[in-house]
């Protein structure tokens, strides 16, 4: 959707409450985007992909994580972490492996995973 700019101005002028979700979505969105790239900088691609999952899983997030996330491509995930399609299908057979997903043409992120992304572990030894 595409708002002119005249349009959104007289609205966050008129509605403090609108005004107020509009700058708190901006935030979010740039410290989001901050995230991505350190994570793109500093993490292995296997990192980027458990949080990456995490994320659509939200987990992290104000109430309950659903950990059942709809049908998402491995070429998304690929193009979402910045690899390749095949090593996305490699990491997520580890993943399975391990116990940490369950993928059946949905993908179950089950809490374990935050270990991999939150301890700082090294990556998996198979």
């Amino acid at each position: 959707m595409r708002l002119d700019k005249s349009a959104i101005t007289l609205v966050l002028h008129n509605e403090p409450g609108f005004a107020d979700l509009f700058i708190k979505y901006l935030l979010e969105r740039s410290l989001r985007v901050e995230e991505d790239l350190v994570d793109q900088l500093f993490n292995s691609s296997e990192k980027r992909l458990a949080r990456a999952l995490l994320l659509l899983a939200n987990f992290g997030k104000d109430g309950a994580p659903e950990p059942t996330i709809g049908h998402v491509s491995q070429e998304t995930l690929a193009e979402m972490i910045g690899t390749t399609r095949s090593r996305v299908s490699f990491f997520m057979n580890r993943f399975r492996k391990f116990g940490f997903i369950s993928y059946n043409g949905k993908i179950e992120v089950h809490k374990s995973l935050l270990n991999l992304v939150l301890h700082e572990q090294p990556e998996i030894k198979s």
